[in-house]
């Protein structure tokens, strides 16, 4: 892949895939932003290993998906608690975006796996199959991680 290609298929997935990480990352921008750069570096220095065949967003959510998991290894010590996610959802630094603080708090509480599933599927608009490649889990994974996370939800959504 040329990087003039490279530049204009990334301008149009820019947008959602920072929204996928700034949800990811419980509304950290910086955090959200710092990932981001990093994947598409990386994206970037794979892009001659590109598969035409795939689709481009699934295979750059993925390298995105992975330095994000990548980053939480290195920050594992810095881990953060429903208190601190809903401090942070109240200072200055939260995205105002946000229309639905109570849905992002409660997402944030998820296991990694169910809140990257719901946040794909719903969010981001992946198919049940892309998630799969994404996140390298089975279809049948997935599926349980969709309906699993949306229970948890409702059962925090409605309390």
């Amino acid at each position: 892949m040329k990087r003039e290609q490279f530049i204009a298929i990334i301008s149009s997935e820019q947008e959602s895939l920072r929204r996928f990480l700034l949800a990811l990352c419980g509304g950290d921008r910086m955090e959200a932003e710092d990932i981001a750069q990093d994947a598409m570096v990386k994206a970037y220095l794979a892009s001659d290993r590109f598969v035409e065949r795939y689709k481009f967003s699934t295979w750059l959510f993925k390298i995105a998906y992975n330095t994000f998991l990548d980053h939480k290894r290195l920050a594992k010590n810095r881990e953060t608690d429903l208190a601190a996610a809903a401090q942070l959802a109240g200072s200055q630094n939260a995205d105002d975006a946000f229309a639905y603080q109570d849905l992002y708090e409660a997402i944030g509480t998820l296991p990694l796996k169910e809140k990257s599933a719901i946040l794909l599927f719903y969010v981001s608009g992946y198919s049940v199959k892309e998630i799969s490649d994404i996140t390298s889990c089975s279809q049948f994974a997935v599926k349980q991680q969709l309906s699993r996370g949306r229970d948890k939800l409702r059962q925090i959504l409605e309390r």
